[in-house]
């Protein structure tokens, strides 16, 4: 069967839905997970956008070994001269210059001819043949382009080098059997298209994404660009778990393998999630909690006598059976040190892992079980409380009284600039007082865009993960925590986010992208 190799860019593209920034080490460990999947191209940032995602780009490059690590570009040579020298390091790099070429964005974004387009286009497919040769040429909004204008500029640029050519649906404009034409026309005319991979890379605006990814392998794309969880700008990319899933379950019809570990699929969704603060939704597919969940007395009774009456895959195929390993408060060091390496942490020193341990040993006394998504939150809490002494604002104690027959109060402590300062505040609910109280101190003015609660495991000593997503001076970005109380959960995810909207460089603003 032909192989449809997987490039993953949720470190560029999913980066640059609003809130969803992430630290260089959050890079890492999503960047480690999805070598451990055995994702062919992991696209690790675009280097010229700021000094915090070269440094990303960087860290990246310098830790996979396995997979291809890429690196975006427009097509200029200061910004691939960027991306060379964040790759300068990787085992396998590639760098993916771009320009736009459809008539909407060559007269009103880049206000150039045509002709210009194209020979910007060849001449950055030529410089970056100067550092690889592994290159990828995107001929940006692809779906809205002149056929015969994208089959010109598709045959020049593999004949400057190019390897790989993607043809974006960078609006999530297109129909599949549109979409899939694009692909037939485009091989077939360009006499020179059997020297590239093609690939697609498609945006959900209109909830097509993934049907038009498939389009396109049918037609003769040999490459998938997409994202963990389908996140993105807008409403998002074509899903990395759902196009991997199609293409397995249904070898049958497509004729075509990826070689991707499929079971590292659920774990990788939910490091993803909890990183961003993006939580999955309950009827997603392959990864949602109700992906293999039946109600349905008639579906219930169908499962029970033959799985396939209502499963089309098996869900410990995907990993969801990766999660049902308990620790507790009897279990030690070594168990805990392995069970957090199979889920890809390294543990660097025994002092780390003293402080991880006293911290599973702290949520044991209040939750029974304690299961692997329990850990994940608790590596996420100890790395954010590792950081504390960088953070403006730290909590220091929260207290709250509620009733029925009154208005929640609540009491805060929080230390600014090493200065512990006190508020307090009446709210409509316990939460709407705890963030009134914290305000009274701070006094950010931040506009509170979001607020999410979602249990990490069952029960009703389950940690409960807060998401908040705040927005200041144009900025926006997400804070999160883990409590097995909500509402200290909430003071502290709101906290985390007031930080980061004070720390600008984890901020990667994105001017342009495929």
């Amino acid at each position: 069967m032909d192989k449809v190799y997987i490039f993953d860019t949720t470190l560029r593209d999913g980066e640059q839905s609003p809130g969803a920034s992430m630290t260089l080490n959050e890079k890492i460990r999503i960047a480690t997970a999805l070598e451990k999947m055995q994702v062919d191209i992991i696209e690790a940032g675009f280097a010229i956008a700021s000094e915090g995602d070269f440094q990303s780009v960087k860290a990246v490059a310098d830790t996979v070994k396995e997979s291809q690590v890429c690196s975006l570009s427009r097509a200029n040579e200061q910004d691939i001269q960027r991306s060379a020298d964040a790759l300068k390091n990787a085992t396998q790099p590639r760098i993916h210059t771009f320009i736009a070429t459809s008539p909407i964005h060559m007269e009103f974004k880049l206000r150039m001819e045509p002709e210009a387009v194209l020979e910007q286009a060849i001449q950055a497919v030529k410089f970056a043949r100067k550092f690889t040769d592994n290159v990828e040429f995107s001929p940006e909004d692809a779906g809205r382009s002149d056929i015969d204008f994208l089959c010109r500029i598709i045959e020049q640029t593999i004949a400057a080098g190019a390897t790989t050519i993607n043809i974006p649906d960078t609006v999530g404009y297109t129909f599949p059997k549109e979409f899939g034409n694009i692909f037939k026309q485009v091989i077939e005319r360009v006499p020179n298209s059997h020297k590239a991979i093609f690939s697609a890379h498609c945006h959900n605006d209109l909830g097509l994404a993934v049907a038009n990814s498939m389009a396109a392998v049918e037609n003769g794309a040999r490459q998938i660009e997409c994202t963990i969880n389908g996140l993105g700008e807008r409403a998002g990319n074509t899903a990395l778990e759902e196009v991997v899933m199609a293409i397995r379950t249904r070898q049958d019809f497509t004729q075509k393998q990826t070689q991707i570990d499929a079971t590292q699929l659920v774990p990788t969704s939910r490091l993803v999630a909890g990183i961003t603060g993006f939580p999955v939704q309950p009827n997603k597919a392959i990864v949602g909690a109700n992906a293999f969940a039946h109600e349905s007395g008639i579906h219930q009774a169908g499962v029970l006598k033959s799985r396939e009456t209502y499963e089309i895959m098996n869900a410990e195929d995907v990993g969801w059976q990766s999660n049902r390993l308990v620790l507790g408060k009897h279990s030690g060091r070594a168990a805990l040190k392995d069970r957090l390496q199979q889920l890809g942490y390294a543990i660097e020193s025994d002092e780390r892992l003293q402080t991880i341990f006293q911290n599973f040993k702290d949520l044991a006394d209040r939750k029974h079980e304690i299961y692997d998504d329990d850990l994940q939150a608790l590596i996420s809490h100890v790395e954010a409380t590792e950081m504390t002494e960088q953070n403006l604002y730290q909590l220091i104690s929260l207290k709250v009284v509620t009733g029925t027959d009154e208005k929640p109060q609540a009491q805060a402590i929080v230390r600014v600039g090493g200065i512990e300062k006190q508020g307090e505040a009446i709210g409509d609910g316990a939460v709407d007082a705890t963030f009134k109280a914290i305000e009274s101190i701070i006094q950010s003015g931040v506009k509170l865009l979001l607020y999410s609660v979602t249990n990490v495991t069952d029960g009703t000593d389950a940690q409960g993960e807060v998401s908040i997503r705040i927005e200041a001076n144009g900025a926006v970005v997400n804070g999160q925590a883990y409590d097995t109380d909500i509402i200290n959960a909430s003071a502290k995810a709101y906290i985390n986010a007031l930080n980061r909207i004070n720390d600008v460089g984890k901020l990667h603003p994105q001017k342009e992208s495929v």
